[in-house]
């Protein structure tokens, strides 16, 4: 059988000598150790690590960077994926997950102080997220594409995920910052600039800003509305807040944008940790979540105590206001997603690529060839959806309406299906390892604790779908220019159309969409993966995509393609190319 493209077979295989201890001597005397001569084993056939590679070598990201406008960030991009594939690298992320935030509520002399101790691999992992632009230099950055590229380097620096949440929410923050002009002018240009200054300072003092949310309450979660945090007008036109927040990410983060009643109504406010005068704002942080996952990033129950309010937008228009931050937060979701299938995919063709079982290596073995091929494909398809989205933002910015209007039903789609994806595809990226994989030092079990997050970030799977049918009543505009798009890849395969024309004959039920919902964002969804892959993907991609996603001749587990399709180009396009 032909080798796999990709695979490095000439690579020496690490072979170790083990020797045992025995003890000697009669059971009335003290034992003596010595070291045997005797050699119980060899260890051979094992992956060398995954280091010293590109992460950034992707076709579909690359080709996605390029096609929506940002081809001139493809060096960037590059750098930090050579960064993030270094052992150096992983090294922080696997630091900054084993040893958790520590809360710290009162100093030595029982002052509070409500502080978050991090392990210094988090400074690193934010450093360089800040310096690369991360965060929110996108929005100070006036050439087409800008946000399209700060998507790729989020996709790319994937090491750790943790770090990333803060990282998210100060991108997410500026639109909704924009609500309120005067605001806006002081600290936009803070929380754009790429430089990363840890500590509780007074905002307008320090050099640069990180920004977070906090939505959700304990007796309301999703159900914002149901908030009951009250914000109590001042005469010096603040606001003072009383309540608490159930889930309150990276509490370290300078200010926040939070929701609080209002006399008018539920209303959307500027909370920053350390107040103009250099004193603590009383936002208590009354203990850590202790989390499946994303074990390096801090996230807290808060509670205010008469906290000093900025207004930002119209009392009553909260929802409103803040909606701009959670659906930047939700694309964010989208590239996390995306980003973790492919490092599922890689790691798994990796280990395939290096590892022999019954007298030959995994990776030219049918069954798993179809396993990884199908992995491939889930991925390709979640990266070439997210670099759309991308520059549908990037547009949509520049004042582009039509791109508006597909970025909000698009989004909507693909929050629900991609991250829902994930979890199913890192645990079968995590069996092609077998055991090892299942043992913590792999990463996998890191990487599968993490998978259920982004589908609970900013709405889980129900608020996701139901969001869709709220877009598509509000905005009709929003199924007019998701099927625009969807249109473009007309006459390129008969199976794509005739699944377009079915999710079109969806909506003629209208008694019963609403108990269909998922149905519905599950088939726009893979429509639009299919559209995509069927104009911009590879074709053997695109051809084994069509074939099961809208078909149906697939199972219902990953490695249950049909036969026939050509795997060689899907596995090499997965499989990571060292030194």
């Amino acid at each position: 059988m032909p080798q796999a493209a990709g695979r490095r077979h000439d690579r020496p295989t690490t072979r170790t000598r083990f020797c045992i201890l025995r003890r000697g001597g009669p059971p009335t005397t003290r034992p003596r150790q010595h070291r045997s001569s005797a050699v119980t084993h060899e260890v051979f056939n094992q992956v060398p690590p995954l280091a010293g590679h590109d992460l950034a070598d992707d076709p579909a990201l690359l080709d996605g960077l390029e096609r929506e406008g940002a081809g001139w960030a493809a060096a960037e991009v590059h750098e930090l994926g050579r960064l993030a594939g270094t052992e150096r690298a992983q090294e922080w992320g696997r630091l900054a997950n084993e040893n958790p935030p520590v809360l710290r509520t009162h100093d030595r002399y029982g002052h509070r102080v409500d502080e978050v101790e991090f392990h210094p691999a988090w400074h690193e992992l934010m450093t360089v997220a800040v310096t690369h632009g991360l965060h929110g230099s996108a929005w100070a950055d006036p050439r087409e594409g800008a946000h399209v590229a700060r998507a790729a380097k989020f996709y790319t620096w994937r090491v750790d995920a943790g770090h990333g949440c803060p990282i998210s929410m100060t991108y997410a923050a500026v639109p909704a910052l924009r609500q309120a002009p005067e605001l806006a002018a002081q600290y936009e240009p803070l929380l754009a600039k790429p430089e990363y200054d840890f500590g509780l300072r007074a905002p307008l003092t320090k050099n640069a800003l990180l920004a977070g949310m906090s939505m959700t309450e304990k007796q309301g979660g999703s159900d914002v509305r149901a908030n009951t945090t009250q914000a109590t007008p001042q005469p010096d036109g603040t606001y003072r807040l009383v309540g608490h927040k159930w889930f309150t990410s990276a509490p370290m983060c300078d200010v926040f944008l939070t929701l609080a009643q209002a006399p008018e109504g539920l209303t959307c406010f500027l909370v920053p940790r350390v107040l103009p005068d250099g004193t603590l704002n009383p936002l208590r942080l009354m203990r850590l979540k202790d989390k499946l996952g994303n074990k390096s990033n801090a996230s807290s129950e808060v509670e205010y105590e008469n906290a000093v309010a900025w207004r930002v937008g119209d009392e009553g228009r909260g929802v409103r206001t803040i909606i701009e931050m959670v659906n930047m937060t939700r694309l964010d979701c989208v590239i996390g997603a995306a980003a973790g299938m492919r490092q599922g995919v890689t790691t798994a063709a990796h280990h395939a690529a290096h590892r022999k079982a019954f007298g030959a290596y995994l990776i030219d073995q049918p069954l798993m060839r179809n396993v990884l091929a199908d992995l491939a494909v889930e991925s390709e398809a979640a990266t070439v959806l997210m670099t759309r989205l991308a520059g549908a933002t990037d547009r949509s910015v520049r004042g582009d309406a039509s791109e508006a209007a597909f970025k909000r039903l698009g989004l909507a789609v693909s929050k629900y299906w991609v991250c829902k994806r994930w979890p199913a595809h890192a645990a079968e990226s995590l069996e092609c390892l077998g055991g090892n994989g299942y043992v913590e030092e792999s990463g996998m079990p890191r990487l599968f604790r993490e998978s259920p997050l982004n589908s609970i970030w900013e709405g889980s799977g129900n608020v996701a779908a139901l969001d869709l049918l709220r877009a598509i009543l509000r905005e009709p505009q929003t199924l007019d220019a998701f099927f625009d798009e969807v249109e473009l890849a007309r006459g390129a395969d008969p199976r794509l159309d005739a699944a377009a024309q079915e999710a079109k004959d969806a909506f003629a039920d209208t008694a019963t969409i609403e108990y269909r919902a998922r149905r519905v964002a599950e088939r726009l969804a893979l429509i639009l993966q299919a559209s995509l892959l069927v104009r911009h993907g590879h074709p053997a991609v695109a051809d084994a995509f069509c074939a099961t996603r809208l078909t149906g001749d697939w199972g219902a587990a990953f490695g249950t393609l049909p036969p026939g399709l050509d795997l060689a180009p899907i596995i090499d396009r997965a499989t990571p190319k060292i030194g």
